[in-house]
């Protein structure tokens, strides 16, 4: 006879909790100079507001994917964004994160050309998946990115 595995309850609630944010399409977004950092739906680009939600993404370590972007504007009214997509080894608590992409962040906004920035953020999502260009410009214009603050130079 073979023996089973043991009860583990806090495997089961993680799997539990990656299964909710999987069915939601939870993505974590966050927009500088503001410092706005809301939860959407990145397939449907709309808010999220459950506390479930929130509990799975703050209280559990999860293997990130990170977009990050920088959005411009040049003098004639042409947008144009720098982008790039980072997946941290190991798993991480929300928290933590900003620790793990700061490198990556600041190198890319020192990148662009200071005077043609409008905005940055990221958008992190609690899962292994790509995120096209189209669908996270979508994000971006869903939570007001371009409609900021011009950063000062």
């Amino acid at each position: 006879m073979s023996k089973r595995k043991p009860h583990n309850l806090r495997a089961r609630i993680e799997r539990s909790c990656r299964a909710l944010l999987a069915t939601n399409h939870v993505a974590v977004v966050n927009i500088d100079p503001s410092g706005q950092q809301v939860l959407v739906n990145w397939k449907t680009c709309k808010q999220i507001r459950s506390r479930q939600i929130v509990d799975a993404v703050c209280d559990i370590p999860h293997r990130w994917t990170i977009y990050l972007s920088v959005m411009c504007q040049k003098p004639n009214g042409e947008q144009y964004c720098k982008s790039v997509e980072v997946a941290p080894q190991g798993n991480y608590l929300a928290s933590h994160l900003t620790d793990a992409i700061e490198a990556t962040y600041t190198e890319l906004r020192a990148q662009c050309n200071q005077i043609h920035v409008v905005a940055s953020g990221w958008i992190a999502i609690p899962a292994d998946l790509t995120l096209e260009e189209t669908q996270a410009g979508a994000v971006f214009e869903a939570v007001g990115a371009w409609r900021q603050v011009t950063v000062a130079a």
